[in-house]
């Protein structure tokens, strides 16, 4: 017989296994998909915490512009209370003071609207309007900042990617030459301190390939931790052939910094704290403008001292008049207008002015310092890149070179004319060589989407990709 306590147990079990479940199949489909850098970037502006935090400021700021637009509105505000009194107070018939119980209810709606206060709402609604944007903006800024960090971390996979295949091919190399090398031994053509050379720049190597491994596996955590990824999940990320084809028509940077003015969010967030900050002044000086107000109210009011009848005669005297006749005979509707000049409140208008000065004189600087920070930035990006461009030309040179005096030294150590040390000191010059070409690739095509970021392009490795005929 099944209880409910079996129950129980059978929908939590079911519940578990139900969860381990989905959970195993999301990571399984996190695996099997292969990542672009367009995914990973979508995939961090939707789960980042930052990101996240940034739209909760935004909403802040809404809230606050709301409130700044429903302020127009007059106030409406209505109070209801009920007392007991015992001891001398006032009978309210005749007016002559007695010592008993009295009750006593009091209802009332009161409503309130400024008329004038300096103008003190309407700029107070200008600069919630101008920080929410700014909130807006600064939102856009750490998206930027994201998907500049992932596109980083992308690459620098792609980079130890490939720099594992190199390290990879070069112990091959060393293999088939340990294996060359010991049939020269045996054969009597090269002295046996030849192999152990050539063994132990096997065994260098293959630390290189473990180090290689681990350089990988570091670059892929941390891609994993900015995507808010679990480390244990195992993805794929897509392995495109990133090639520098020509060399790049560089626009020059003081259009680009133009350009970099008009659309990076942190100068509308720096334009738009400084609008907020003058509007912050306004409100400041309307607090030395008169302030006109309208109040309205409507109440009523119940006492058990009211009689039915006012008059000694009439047996309805001791009666206490009814709750509805009361509250519709003690009717009373005011309308009243407040003025209000300041005069002198010790200097707090005059403080508060000045506070507001100086915050304004701020923002101006913050907004220069913004503005001057993008044009280092957009000048090192633009110097950046030109430099690397360079380096990878020399690289490429020097590469081709060395590719050249290896095989003509390992052709020499095949027949005897060059020892084991010769050999191995052209290999590593060779393999160092490639990985300085690796280097100044990939830091040439993470410097030029840095200054296509700047003028506003979508980040994408598409256009630098070789694609090959299927």
């Amino acid at each position: 017989m099944n209880t409910p306590h079996n129950k129980t147990d059978s929908y939590l079990k079911f519940v578990l296994v139900l969860s381990a479940a989905m959970l195993l199949l999301s990571g399984g489909l996190l695996a099997q998909k292969v990542w672009t850098l367009e995914d990973c970037i979508n995939h961090a502006l939707e789960h980042n915490i930052r990101i996240k935090q940034s739209y909760l400021d935004v909403e802040i700021s809404e809230i606050s512009q709301l409130e700044s637009k429903l302020n127009f509105l007059p106030s409406l505000n209505g109070q209801a209370s009920h007392s007991y009194g015992w001891g001398r107070s006032i009978d309210l018939a005749t007016y002559n003071y007695v010592d008993q119980q009295t009750q006593q209810s009091y209802f009332d709606v009161n409503s309130s609207l400024t008329l004038f206060n300096g103008f003190q709402k309407i700029n107070t609604l200008k600069q919630r309007r101008s920080e929410y944007l700014a909130a807006k903006y600064q939102s856009d800024k750490i998206k930027n900042d994201i998907s500049l960090n992932v596109a980083g971390n992308y690459l620098q996979i792609l980079f130890n990617r490939e720099l594992l295949d190199n390290a990879r091919r070069q112990h091959e190399i060393s293999e088939q030459q340990e294996s060359r090398t010991s049939k020269l031994v045996e054969a009597g053509t090269l002295a046996r301190g030849s192999l152990l050379e050539i063994q132990a720049q096997l065994a260098n190597e293959e630390v290189s390939v473990v180090q290689a491994e681990n350089q990988l596996n570091l670059a892929f955590l941390d891609l994993l931790q900015l995507l808010e990824i679990e480390a244990e999940t195992k993805i794929e990320i897509d392995n495109p052939q990133l090639v520098v084809k020509d060399a790049p028509e560089m626009l020059p940077v003081s259009y680009i910094y133009n350009t970099a003015l008009g659309v990076m969010p942190e100068i509308k967030t720096a334009e738009l704290n400084y609008k907020a900050t003058e509007r912050a002044l306004a409100v400041a000086k309307g607090n030395r403008s008169p302030s006109l107000s309208m109040n309205a109210g409507f109440g009523t009011n119940y006492s058990d001292q009211i009689r039915a009848s006012n008059d000694f005669n009439n047996p309805l005297y001791n009666e206490v008049k009814p709750f509805n006749d009361q509250i519709k005979d003690n009717k009373n509707t005011t309308l009243s207008f407040r003025l209000s000049i300041p005069i002198f409140n010790g200097y707090q208008a005059s403080s508060y002015i000045s506070r507001s000065k100086v915050n304004l004189l701020n923002a101006n600087y913050n907004l220069e310092l913004t503005k001057n920070t993008l044009r280092k930035n957009v000048e090192t990006a633009y110097s950046d890149a030109f430099a690397a461009y360079k380096s990878f030309q020399a690289r490429q040179k020097s590469l081709k070179s060395l590719n050249e005096s290896f095989k003509y030294t390992a052709q020499k150590f095949n027949v005897g004319m060059v020892n084991a040390l010769d050999y191995n000191t052209a290999k590593n010059q060779l393999a160092i060589a490639e990985s300085d070409l690796l280097s100044a690739k990939y830091d040439f095509i993470f410097k030029l989407k840095i200054l296509e970021f700047y003028l506003g392009k979508t980040l994408t490795l598409a256009d630098m990709q070789e694609f090959q005929d299927e």
